[in-house]
């Protein structure tokens, strides 16, 4: 059943115009007045709907049946990454949502080869929120991770968090399944560095601010592959898969 992204107060038995970027997708795939659709808010929950009017640029849908069912993390994960060359950006924020995660904080570190300006921001901005909303209706989420304007490591890491937050280091003496084994899942803030990793003044700075270092074995991963390959641990872990 095609799922999508409705921002607007959805309630069963209404009748409501689709927003104009659905009603595109309804017309490109052929759906006809009948078919059954399921809209979400990002406000919990999903509605199965049916298509009561469809032309090119416009089409709506009566609500019929609330499914209350949510296929989120039993707890919360933050992704704080540095900010890689590219569009590796997209395929991690793409990924970490298939993955459950509820934040991605992007970051500013030494080692980015990536500098937005403001103005360069707000439009990355927009770009990699359509792409969590695409994430969330392919994946089957209810809820939007929150995008989080980019900081400097520095100002992130002065910043209280209820979190604990964990960093993968090679320096690191214990191993992230060592860790995850001994305790029960919480709430973590996942730091990440960039191409070639975080400088070690970076990590030092990461540890006095109360940053746990961790290794994920002998190899070297990168950027694009750490992340997600330690946000899967902590889920096959703590029992998120």
């Amino acid at each position: 059943m095609p799922r999508f992204f409705c921002p607007v107060p959805l309630t069963v038995g209404a009748v409501i115009d689709l927003p104009e970027t659905v009603a595109h997708h309804v017309f490109v795939l052929r759906l006809q007045n009948g078919d059954t659709i399921q809209l979400f808010n990002g406000e919990g929950g999903c509605y199965v709907a049916s298509i009561v009017d469809i032309a090119k640029k416009r089409a709506s849908a009566e609500l019929k049946v609330f499914l209350p069912e949510e296929v989120e993390l039993p707890y919360s994960l933050t992704l704080a990454q540095a900010l890689p060359e590219g569009s590796k950006m997209d395929w991690i924020i793409e990924k970490a949502m298939e993955l459950g995660v509820s934040t991605i904080q992007p970051l500013a570190s030494q080692r980015c080869v990536v500098r937005l300006s403001a103005e360069r921001a707000e439009k990355k901005l927009g770009h990699w929120q359509g792409i969590i909303v695409a994430a969330a209706e392919q994946s089957g989420r209810n809820r939007l991770a929150h995008l989080s304007v980019p900081l400097d490591l520095g100002k992130w890491l002065s910043q209280q968090d209820i979190h604990q937050r964990i960093m993968l280091s090679p320096r690191a003496d214990q191993s992230l399944a060592e860790w995850t084994k001994h305790r029960a899942p919480q709430a973590v803030s996942l730091l990440i560095g960039p191409e070639g990793g975080l400088t070690e003044e970076e990590e030092d700075m990461a540890i006095r601010q109360g940053v746990i270092a961790l290794s994920m074995g002998p190899r070297i991963l990168r950027t694009e592959t750490a992340g997600l390959a330690a946000i899967a641990a902590i889920n096959a872990a703590w029992g998120g898969m």
